[in-house]
């Protein structure tokens, strides 16, 4: 992209009351975002949705010198970006009316032909909360999925840290520039995150922290995924909003339930019981929703194993499979006594084994 299409953007984005949807807009009516500069005012305005608000202040040149400043940073710290009509913008973000017409980032990201997952939810995040987030991205680890989230305290850099244990590439979605790390606490995580994954912003460098940026940084991290899954949130909170962003975005929406006394699950609850979201029990509910299937990306099974070892209450599942033929989740679950939660993640790792295979609705048979 040349630096003069680029500026042009940038100060576009800069223009009181003008935002991405509406930049995009002009740019599909006039051609390239220079030419908006020297298009006459009165054919601007014949374009619908633009009105004299949107473009007052369109030809102030301090728009014109913020844009070279935040050029010449991007320039001196080799800042990676890449804008909208560009073939490496993320796929499900160019479907957003309003993503970003121009995308910072920083790290080794690669997303392309990936599952993506956004997690969200509280800052005060329970014990619950905690082990509930650490299984089920060590359960969803066969698939692979890229673990998106805000960087933030609690429930955010939990999945991002579990991401990065397990092996799987995470980004941080922030609310302020890439010169700037907030919270401070989380700078120790950002060589990890950088490695496999990194961050990603459309803030400038001039856009210091403030919580009013929350909501643009939520669209991203609502657009880039196929789901969002909130872990634990009060009755209002930056989470709920995330909810709303993606299934505003038609994408798919996950809660998990908590007790009806518990403070941190009233959102949650709230999601599921106003049908804003599914309820997620385990990262089988979540495979079967989504009609994810496992790559098994450490061990492809070419054919089906002759011998395998079953451990423990594997054997009992299988011997019960092959007795009754496909069952019901909750019903092998009641037969083999065994917990739901347990159960789908012994599921999982029979699956990866090649003796089990998921079916619609939930049912599971032998291979």
């Amino acid at each position: 992209m040349s630096n003069e299409k680029l500026l042009a953007l940038l100060a576009l984005k800069k223009v009181p009351n003008l935002g991405d949807s509406s930049i995009k807009k002009l740019i599909r009516e006039i051609g390239t975002p220079e030419e908006i500069f020297t298009e006459k005012v009165d054919n601007l305005l014949k374009i619908d949705g633009i009105g004299k608000a949107k473009i007052k202040n369109l030809k102030d040149p301090k728009h014109q010198r913020d844009a070279e400043n935040e050029l010449k940073f991007i320039q001196d710290q080799h800042i990676n970006y890449v804008t909208y009509d560009q073939e490496a913008y993320p796929d499900r973000l160019k479907h957003c009316i309003d993503g970003p017409v121009v995308l910072f980032s920083r790290g080794n990201i690669d997303i392309k032909q990936k599952k993506m997952l956004s997690i969200v939810g509280t800052r005060k995040v329970t014990r619950y909360g905690v082990q509930f987030c650490e299984e089920l991205i060590e359960n969803l680890a066969p698939i692979d999925p890229v673990i998106v989230s805000g960087f933030a305290y609690g429930v955010d850099i939990t999945a991002q840290r579990a991401a990065v244990k397990h092996g799987l590439q995470t980004i941080g979605c922030l609310a302020h520039g890439l010169n700037q790390v907030y919270p401070k606490a989380h700078k120790k995580y950002m060589a990890q995150i950088e490695e496999n994954g990194g961050f990603f912003t459309d803030f400038w460098s001039t856009d210091t922290f403030d919580r009013k940026n929350f909501l643009g940084r939520n669209r991203i991290i609502a657009g880039l995924s196929e789901a969002t899954v909130v872990i634990e949130s009060a009755g209002k909170g930056g989470s709920l909003v995330t909810a709303d962003i993606a299934n505003s975005y038609n994408r798919e929406v996950f809660a998990v339930p908590g007790r009806a006394s518990d403070p941190q699950s009233t959102g949650c609850n709230m999601l599921i019981k106003t049908q804003q979201a599914h309820m997620l029990t385990s990262a089988a509910d979540l495979i079967y929703m989504l009609n994810w299937e496992l790559e098994e990306k450490t061990q492809p099974i070419v054919q089906k194993q002759l011998f395998v070892e079953l451990e423990g209450e594997e054997q009992k599942i299988y011997n019960y499979l092959h007795q009754h033929g496909k069952e019901l989740l909750d019903v092998i679950a009641l037969e083999c006594q065994i917990p739901t939660s347990q159960l789908a993640s012994m599921l999982l790792n029979m699956e990866l084994k090649g003796v089990v295979k998921p079916l619609p609705g939930k049912l599971f048979e032998v291979v």
